[in-house]
């Protein structure tokens, strides 16, 4: 009953669905893994290549490393520590969509079935003598067993 009351003080909103929304950090695990990203391209890709021209060979080789190993461990960091990037389900509920307290105390309104029809019974006419016709069901009658058919041509020719 809290949360109702809550509901209806606030005008259908609840302010701690608010406070998550806003509450999102610049840290989260998709950024990390971005940032691991550009760790890798610019040690291994950048920095090894330009000490490398520079002449300077164990500092190539030591970013080489670092850019490797650095992105491995910045990834499994970003996915293990970092909160979630995603928005929860509730703080993605629209604000002020729920019924205010007013729209509470009116009483709902209902859908209703249409007005009755009726058709007089004079409409309704047995068929005429001789009209009636069995409907054609097509696929739907079932075929005579071959047994009996079979009895009957028998049956025949014995008289």
């Amino acid at each position: 009953m809290h949360f109702v009351s809550e509901l209806l003080t606030n005008d259908g909103t609840l302010p701690q669905l608010a406070d998550l929304a806003q509450g999102r950090s610049f840290f989260n695990k998709k950024n990390g893994v971005l940032f691991g990203v550009f760790w890798f391209i610019f040690f291994t890709m950048f920095m090894t290549s330009a000490f490398g021209v520079l002449g300077v060979e164990e500092l190539a080789g030591l970013s080489a490393i670092t850019g490797v190993f650095g992105t491995m461990l910045i990834i499994i960091a970003s996915l293990v520590l970092l909160p979630s990037s995603k928005i929860t389900k509730f703080a993605s509920l629209p604000v002020g969509g729920l019924r205010t307290q007013a729209d509470l105390q009116s009483p709902p309104v209902q859908a209703q079935l249409p007005p009755s029809q009726s058709i007089p019974v004079q409409v309704y006419a047995p068929p005429a003598a001789g009209a009636w016709k069995a409907p054609d069901t097509g696929e739907f009658s079932r075929p005579g067993s071959v047994t009996e058919n079979t009895t009957k041509l028998l049956t025949k020719d014995d008289q």
